[in-house]
């Protein structure tokens, strides 16, 4: 448990809310799991930084723990580094989700002979959120293998979490240039910006400004971890409040740095008000996912 836990009930109770719907949390294999904390324990070239991690239990527990947070619906972010791993993946993905009601059935694809045929299935076989990771798969999202894959998702009207800005650093092929040309090919995909596109917060809000089915997601974002190598710009904060309808709240549990209660009280800080608050941390997650 981390510092402040007691407080996250208090929050979405004093907001009027049923409880939270949280688009970015981890749950994957347990040895998958245990390979991911280890390259964040030993600071590795895509993490930049010492990052202690703050919920660092089987998963059992971390269900228990975000349940007991008041998380009505969250995700289980799945994500390969390389070819014949996605499949896979998606495997363990459904059969979780099938067990686990509360969590949004998530798949994830590569640039790779054969996604489109698998990701169709996922489609088919009722997957409601996909993860794309640009930093980690170290791909261009505008491979030709992905276009039958983003044309099947922008069909399919299937939210896609991406992580494609360039923070904690930069990869190959992050940053707004390639998710700009990507949207100009496929204007209505329903893509979801993890951490705001972090660090290039202006860069992102003007896509999502362009594109009516673009959202964000505030994952690590006005955190003080995150704040002390990309802050957001204080200046941006009426846009955010202005595309507040396509918010959305994002902790990237359990592999966070510090308590879950911090990620929602630094969304207060902003100071966009209750209406807004209410939107990130339950109603647009609602409307999106149906929920």
């Amino acid at each position: 448990m981390a510092e402040g836990d007691e407080r996250v009930g208090a929050f979405w109770r004093e907001l009027g809310l049923p409880g939270l719907i949280d688009v970015h949390t981890h749950f994957m294999p347990e040895r998958v799991m245990a390979k991911v904390q280890a390259y964040f324990d030993a600071a590795g070239p895509l993490v930049g930084r010492e990052w202690p991690i703050a919920y660092r239990m089987e998963g059992d527990a971390r269900l228990a723990v975000l349940r007991g947070f008041g998380v009505r619906a969250f995700t289980s972010m799945i994500y390969p580094h390389k070819p014949g791993m996605a499949r896979w993946l998606n495997g363990w993905a459904a059969g979780f989700a099938a067990r686990t009601p509360d969590c949004l059935r998530t798949a994830t694809f590569f640039p790779e002979d054969g996604a489109a045929d698998y990701v169709a299935a996922e489609i088919d076989g009722g997957a409601r959120v996909f993860k794309a990771h640009v930093q980690v798969g170290g791909y261009d999202p505008g491979d030709a293998l992905l276009d039958p894959v983003w044309g099947a998702l922008a069909d399919a009207g299937t939210p896609v979490v991406i992580h494609c800005g360039s923070g904690p650093v930069p990869g190959t092929h992050t940053g707004p240039g390639p998710i700009g040309r990507l949207l100009a090919r496929h204007p209505g995909l329903r893509l979801v910006i993890a951490h705001l596109g972090m660090p290039e917060y202006t860069d992102f809000l003007d896509l999502a400004e362009r594109h009516p089915d673009v959202h964000l997601d505030t994952t690590m974002a006005f955190t003080d971890f995150a704040e002390h190598d990309a802050p957001f710009p204080r200046e941006a904060r009426g846009r955010l409040r202005d595309l507040g309808d396509r918010v959305l709240f994002g902790s990237d549990f359990p592999n966070i740095p510090y308590g879950y209660a911090h990620a929602l009280e630094a969304l207060t800080r902003l100071e966009l008000g209750d209406s807004w608050l209410r939107g990130v941390c339950y109603g647009n997650g609602a409307r999106l996912f149906g929920i």
